[in-house]
């Protein structure tokens, strides 16, 4: 089919997240302002230098049947009971072709993780020490491949148009949203399942990354750790679960009578070129994305009322990104409510992009945006509006959002929505 420039919507959301097992009761906690950071429990963790996690509030042990659950690799499991969610939401009542209202060769699945099945790898190779060959599973390969959660959600639904994973570390999930609503303006799906998700807790990652000095090590506060723009933050808490979209062409979900949450404007791309894992400091690339936004899209920075920030807690990267937005929005960026959510889910990672962009759904949805916690001293070179203490009522008429997301590698993702 050749290339249409069709309207995305959004007509599903789905979430698994440190705050609740779906996307209803994540929202509660970001309204909530409610940390999901804990200290971690368990002799594996006892010499960590960092201690503490924001793990998901559901275990997926809890939702998905045992036979199910021992093949997928804990990001997969996540990314699945955020998908099934997203789907019913959706209006969906089978899988493609079972229900008439999508078919298989018009649906697509695009789920990123940053990591993939890390933890299903380690713990094999723990098994492969201390046990022997034969007693490693034979699940090990298709549960530790990245694209394990894009393959088992795209079985799930029937997906045939494509399954895909963009991998470019903390950017993913917001890079599949984005791979996604390009299969649908193209012409190559009328729906696609698209989002993020990540499962790292696990001692070798959280050694890796304090050694690097970008986690927080406030082990005796767990719930103030995660404190982004705050003068006292000193990196970012890892936490897991998934965020998952259902985009449509807005002539497929009219067709079916579906209830619509927002417009996809489209998104922004660049690359920094300048540090495998340091964010550039005066958000030369950040500001790069952001403007090719702008100028693919018909967005205008008058509209824009609310930002999900990036906003790690770590000091270089929060300030760029700052720098950043004033540099490409200039003094519009004075009406723009700006919430930092990683306060209270710790930073996904991969599927940071995914949960992120399904509380900017809802902050629009809603016309709410979320609080920034833990901002006990704003640091002064944020030149910007950060939503403290409580929630923020968002303008009535036509508003806009942007989706910030970041990754090591200089991955820069800006992803832009419309009230409907």
């Amino acid at each position: 089919m050749s290339p249409t420039n069709r309207t995305v919507v959004v007509t599903g959301i789905g979430a698994t997240t440190p705050l609740g097992g779906d996307s209803a009761s994540t929202w509660e906690g970001l309204m909530a302002g409610r940390s999901g950071v804990k200290p971690l429990e368990g002799e594996r963790f006892a010499e960590l230098p960092v201690r503490i996690a924001a793990l998901a509030a559901v275990d997926p042990s809890e939702v998905l049947p045992r036979p199910l659950a021992r093949k997928l690799d804990r990001s997969a499991q996540f990314a699945l009971i955020a998908a099934r969610e997203a789907w019913a939401d959706a209006g969906f009542t089978g899988k493609a072709g079972e229900d008439e209202k999508i078919q298989p060769e018009r649906l697509g699945s695009v789920i990123a993780s940053g990591i993939g099945g890390v933890i299903t790898l380690l713990d094999q190779y723990d098994v492969l020490k201390e046990k022997g060959v034969r007693r490693v599973s034979p699940h090990t390969v298709p549960m530790l491949m990245p694209n394990g959660p894009a393959a088992n959600v795209g079985l799930e639904v029937n997906a045939q148009a494509g399954v895909h994973t963009p991998v470019s570390a903390c950017a993913s999930g917001a890079e599949a949203i984005g791979y996604a609503v390009e299969m649908i303006r193209t012409g190559r799906a009328d729906v696609v399942v698209a989002g993020g998700t990540e499962a790292a807790i696990h001692p070798l990652p959280i050694a890796a990354f304090a050694n690097m000095m970008a986690m927080s090590k406030s082990n005796d506060e767990p719930e103030k750790a995660s404190r982004p723009y705050d003068t006292a933050r000193d990196g970012f808490v890892l936490g897991e679960g998934a965020g998952v979209v259902i985009l449509e062409s807005a002539e497929h979900a009219a067709a079916r009578g579906a209830r619509v949450y927002c417009e996809v404007l489209g998104q922004g791309l660049s690359a920094d070129a300048h540090h495998i894992a340091q964010p550039e400091p005066t958000g030369r690339g950040i500001a790069a994305a952001m403007q090719n936004l702008l100028d693919s899209t018909d967005l205008k920075p008058s509209e824009v009322v609310h930002l999900n920030a990036h906003a790690t807690s770590t000091p270089q990267g929060d300030i760029a990104e700052i720098k950043a937005l004033r540099a490409v929005l200039g003094d519009d960026l004075d009406h723009v409510a700006i919430s930092a959510t990683k306060s209270m889910t710790g930073h996904l990672l991969g599927g940071a992009g995914g949960i992120e962009t399904v509380a900017t759904v809802l902050a629009l949805h809603h016309r709410m945006a979320p609080p920034t916690i833990n901002v006990d001293d704003l640091d002064e070179a944020v030149d910007a509006d950060v939503v403290r203490g409580e929630p923020r009522a968002l303008p009535e008429g036509s508003i806009s959002a942007i989706n910030n997301s970041f990754g090591f590698g200089g991955h820069n993702v800006v992803l832009a929505f419309r009230s409907v």
